[in-house]
């Protein structure tokens, strides 16, 4: 089985009575093996289901709908094996709800120069057909991935892959649960938001929930649990004898295994995948979760601190994205700077940063807090690893919402930081500092982000075109006045495009 499980992609192919039924019955086997071999390839994260030949506007129509109420089918690849007339397209493509990419390929790789005669052209005319179906998806003004080149290359399959995650992150968007615990911060304003929009443009839903209610959920965990729990950090991570044999060190873990198991289990029983917290409003938690928030992201739920839902909503989607491959995702926060021959920053937060990206084996140790209710808190510390990386920040900017990615090169730390009680990690944004940063704040990017080495650009890109929202990207090749008139054209190229 593939990392997604029982969700698919279809594959559907474009053809039409006119060649007869002898070529409609090849167009149909070669339909057949792409869609195998695509589904069988390595690249490939999800199984591509063969969904035959359309020839007229009825299958067409019936196709897409069919689609749509199969939750199952998380997106459809289009590719026109001959020249499929596009005006029988157009009903199929209004009704359909589901996220697509057009495949421009042909079956065969390499012409047969010797042999090619009238039958082999009229058979393969992808090379027109595909530009023909092209046409009305950009009459139609419909954004989608369009993936050139044979369908047996592994950069064809890496592309399409790229896309595939992003339809997977579209589809858990649209199932996905926000829990929020407590409000925003007082007084910021980033992570503030519109509820009712972001359901509208991104599908997920986000609820508040009483404080007082995950008191209960969380004091009500056995305390067998907790044991099993204790053992679990143990074997999971490096932690220090006398922690565990001290009664108040061990009873401070225990907190945070009562947290995460209480979270765990309130969350799993209302069906939320991503939850937000703040520090200002603990009431009945006896502090921030720690190490229960650490571990809750390692196990694939989203989070965003300080009421941050919209980062939350974000990491959780490029976490579903990720799924299976290697370089992990957390909620993170460019705290400060190194001004040096090669500018740098340190990001981490108060406590909540997920051992997925940690570079060795994390430290369970136990801090003082002063943020909010001070007291001492476990927490996971670590480094993270080293390698390229995309700080992601999704914003609300009124009309519209934007995302922002920063393509970064995260590092070793020159020297260690034995006073600093929290995950951390270094990176140096492209190209620079002196740019990222002013891009990144001109473009209006919040301090929080969601940072990943799971993900590739190509996937965050296919997101945003299937969600439809804007994307800027801060990369080596960023200038910033280039950048800056980007942002106005985008301001005049979105607000009219959404009718504002």
């Amino acid at each position: 089985m593939k990392v997604f499980g029982d969700k698919n992609i279809w594959f559907v192919t474009g053809s039409q009575h006119l060649y007869g039924p002898r070529v409609l019955q090849q167009v149909a086997e070669n339909s057949e093996a792409i869609a195998t071999g695509l589904s069988g390839s390595k690249h490939v994260s999800a199984d591509i289901v063969p969904k035959g030949v359309v020839t007229t506007p009825e299958e067409i129509r019936k196709v897409c709908e069919a689609a749509n109420s199969d939750d199952a089918c998380v997106g459809l690849i289009f590719w026109m094996h001959t020249f499929s007339p596009a005006k029988m397209w157009i009903g199929g493509l209004q009704a359909l709800t589901k996220p697509w990419m057009h495949l421009h390929t042909q079956f065969g790789a390499e012409l047969p120069w010797s042999s090619i005669d009238m039958h082999y052209m009229n058979l393969n005319q992808s090379a027109h057909g595909d530009r023909e179906f092209g046409f009305i998806g950009t009459r139609m003004r419909i954004d989608r991935k369009v993936v050139v080149g044979h369908w047996q290359s592994e950069s064809v399959q890496q592309r399409i892959d790229d896309w595939i995650r992003a339809a997977m992150g579209w589809h858990e968007a649209h199932n996905l649960r926000i829990a929020r615990f407590g409000d925003n911060m007082r007084q910021v304003a980033v992570t503030e938001g519109d509820k009712v929009a972001a359901q509208i443009q991104f599908g997920y839903e986000v609820h508040a929930y009483g404080l007082g209610d995950l008191a209960a959920a969380c004091e009500a965990v056995a305390g067998s649990d907790l044991d099993a729990q204790i053992e679990q950090y143990r074997q999971d991570y490096l932690v220090a004898p006398e922690l565990l044999d001290d009664a108040d060190s061990l009873e401070l873990i225990r907190n945070e295994a009562r947290l995460e198991l209480g979270m765990e289990r309130f969350m799993d029983e209302r069906g939320c995948k991503a939850f937000t917290n703040c520090f200002e409003n603990l009431t009945g938690l006896t502090g921030l979760p720690g190490l229960a928030t650490q571990r809750l992201m390692s196990k694939g739920f989203g989070y965003g601190g300080e009421g941050d839902w919209k980062t939350s909503a974000m990491n959780r989607i490029v976490k579903v994205m990720s799924t299976g491959r290697e370089g992990g995702t957390t909620f993170m926060e460019d705290y400060t700077y190194h001004f040096a021959d090669t500018d740098q920053v340190l990001g981490a937060h108060m406590l909540e940063i997920c051992p997925s990206i940690a570079a060795d084996k994390p430290r369970l140790e136990i801090h003082r807090h002063t943020i909010g209710i001070k007291k001492d808190i476990a927490r996971l510390i670590f480094s993270g690893s080293t390698g390229p990386a995309l700080c992601i920040s999704p914003i609300d900017m009124g009309t519209r919402f934007r995302i922002i990615v920063n393509e970064v090169d995260t590092v070793e730390a020159p020297e260690d930081m034995p006073n600093l009680p929290v995950a951390k990690a270094l990176w140096e944004p492209r190209p620079n500092l002196e740019v990222a940063g002013a891009a990144w704040i001109h473009a209006g990017g919040a301090h929080h982000s969601v940072y990943t080495q799971g993900v590739t650009l190509d996937m965050v890109s296919d997101f945003a075109d299937i969600a439809g929202v804007e994307l800027v990207v801060i990369g080596a090749d960023t200038d910033l006045r280039s950048f800056r008139q980007e942002l106005r054209n985008n301001a005049a190229y979105w607000h009219l495009a959404n009718g504002v």
